[in-house]
């Protein structure tokens, strides 16, 4: 019997080798999934969601690291390495060239939305007004109990 290199059904381990084999065994459309960064507070508000997949075009801020701080569109997003470029942050090599500086999306937070795509802001216009008529149907299936001390 042949062992699955990936399964969809593993809930999880404390045991980091079985993480990063997960990770590195996941394919693209879940590991797109894993490319993604927290939105600045005012994009929270308007899409009511803490975090979306980052995007060629996404405006982005540097949290951590050597850069941090340092605002930048994003000019390449490598989902099968799961990293990241942004453009004009650059590392100068010791013969002169400059090199793309890659980052992991979790140290990065998005400060505006590449809106080219209409499709992937129409997709989450939808999840936020399901969950709104979610969240009014439990309210009013609710019981309205008042409890007599």
């Amino acid at each position: 019997m042949v062992r699955q290199k990936f399964s969809n059904s593993w809930k999880g381990s404390k045991q980091a080798r079985k993480k990063r084999k997960f990770i590195a065994n996941a394919p693209l459309h879940i590991k797109r999934k894993f490319l993604s960064a927290t939105l600045s507070k005012p994009l929270r508000k308007q899409y009511s969601r803490r975090s979306i997949e980052l995007r060629k075009g996404d405006e982005v801020k540097v949290m951590r690291g050597n850069f941090a701080g340092k605002t930048g569109k994003i000019s390449v997003a490598q989902t099968n390495k799961m990293r990241v470029a942004v453009e004009g942050l650059q590392r100068q090599k010791r013969d002169g060239t400059k090199v793309n500086v890659w980052f992991n999306a979790s140290k990065l937070m998005i400060t505006s939305l590449n809106t080219d795509d209409k499709m992937r802001l129409k997709s989450r216009e939808k999840k936020v007004e399901a969950k709104k008529e979610i969240n009014k149907e439990t309210k009013a299936n609710a019981p309205n109990k008042k409890w007599n001390a």
